[in-house]
Formats: C-alpha cells, sequence, structure tokens
C-alpha cells in the first residue's frame, strides 16, 4: 500500500513516514498544498494523510481541488484545530476520518488499516482470482487454500495487480507502487519481479499478461482479451 504524507512540520513529518514504512507501507512526503495536487496527479496512492495548515494552499484547498476532481483516493485529515466547524467542513468537503494533533501513534496507525481495508476491500473478504486467494491484512497469499511463499515484494505486485483485476496497469504504476520515490526500480528488475510471481500463481488458474506497450493485467485463463 503506499500512502502520502502532506504535512509541512518536518518533525512530524518525519515521525509518521519512519512508523509507517516500519509497519511496511511504500510512503512518500510532500510539504505544501501545490506539491500535494502534482504528486497525486502523478501517483497511485490507496491514502493521503493532510495537514490542514499548509503553506501556498491549505489542507481545505486541497481536498476541495481532489473531489471537484473525481478522484476517490482516502483521505485522513490531521490539524490542531479544535473546533466541531472544522471537523465538519473537512467531512462535508469529502474526508474520511479526521485526527486531533496531538495523537497516539497507535491510533493513527489503527486509523490508516481501516480506511485502507474499507476503500479497497469493502467487506474485507480476500481478493480472488480463480483459484488464487490474497489475504490483504494478513499478508497472506494462497492456492486453493494452501499457502505459497512470496517476498515483500512479489507480496505488494500481487497485491496490485488484484487490485485492479481485469485492467491493464501500466509499468510506471508498478514501479511507484514498490517503491517509494527515495529508491528506484529498472525496467529490468519489474519484469524480474512479474517472471517470479508469474511462475508461483502458475497453478492457480490467475495469469499476468503482458499487455505490449502498455503494461501488465492480472485475469483467468478463460477470460478473453
Amino acid at each position: 500500500m503506499r500512502l502520502l504524507i502532506v504535512e509541512d512540520d518536518l518533525v512530524i513529518a518525519n515521525g509518521l513516514v519512519r512508523v509507517l514504512t516500519q509497519a511496511e507501507y511504500a510512503v512518500d512526503h510532500v510539504a505544501d498544498g501545490k506539491q500535494a495536487i502534482r504528486a497525486i496527479q502523478d501517483g497511485v496512492y490507496d491514502l493521503v494523510i493532510l495537514d490542514l495548515g499548509l503553506p501556498t494552499m491549505d489542507g481545505t484547498q486541497v481536498l476541495s481541488h481532489l473531489r471537484q476532481q473525481s478522484n476517490p483516493v482516502a483521505v485522513l485529515i490531521l490539524t490542531a484545530r479544535e473546533d466541531v466547524a472544522t471537523r465538519v467542513q473537512a467531512l462535508d468537503l469529502g474526508a474520511d476520518d479526521f485526527l486531533t494533533k496531538p495523537f497516539h501513534l497507535e491510533e493513527l496507525e489503527a486509523r490508516v488499516r481501516a480506511l485502507i481495508r474499507r476503500s479497497k476491500l469493502g467487506n474485507n473478504l480476500p481478493l480472488q482470482c480463480g483459484n488464487l486467494k490474497l489475504d490483504v491484512p494478513n499478508k497472506l497469499a494462497s492456492i486453493n487454500d494452501l499457502a505459497i511463499t512470496l517476498s515483500a515484494r512479489e507480496l505488494h505486485l500481487l497485491e496490485t495487480l488484484m487490485m485492479r483485476m481485469g485492467k491493464i496497469i501500466a509499468k510506471e504504476q508498478i514501479m511507484e507502487s514498490l517503491c517509494n520515490w527515495d529508491e528506484s526500480l529498472g525496467d529490468n528488475a519489474i519484469e524480474v519481479y512479474i517472471h517470479r510471481l508469474r511462475k508461483k500463481i502458475e497453478p492457480s488458474g490467475a495469469r499476468i499478461r503482458t499487455i505490449r506497450g502498455l503494461g501488465y493485467m492480472l485475469d483467468t485463463e478463460h477470460t478473453p482479451l
């Protein structure tokens, strides 16, 4: 899962990046509203953690812009403002949750998990393609209910593909989902991960198609193009 933290207080931002990275999320950080808009337009995020008091463009403007563009990304608001009017305004603009500073990191992590589960998993059932299942919260992949061994990157790759089953995912989007801004993966590395994952899920009836010039798509062997 890939998160964007929009926070101009570097002490808070660095703490959030450290804690959420340790929780095995891919985490990016920007410090103002205009940077946030550009990052969200260019990236693929499962959740945005958005401070309201930002330079150049405050959090309510960022949130309003996202929803006007019909961007469905989940947004968790962080703010030092405690008044009810601010909370109501943020929720009315389309925020999914609200956390007032100061806060406990354990509560933040719980809210992040809940928002991602709600936005991506709906009823919290495992993702399934053919006989391949993925239990995202428990990081467990199985074929015919027998666990298969995947590396952390292979799990993230499978999750990315299963979240968008039947849809083409560009190689650039896969690169973004597997690394932070301060990391990099080349085309060859992505192809290696795709090859390894293909071999491991082959008995399930699920397949990873290469759509030449466009990217990759997960579907079943019996699905026509």
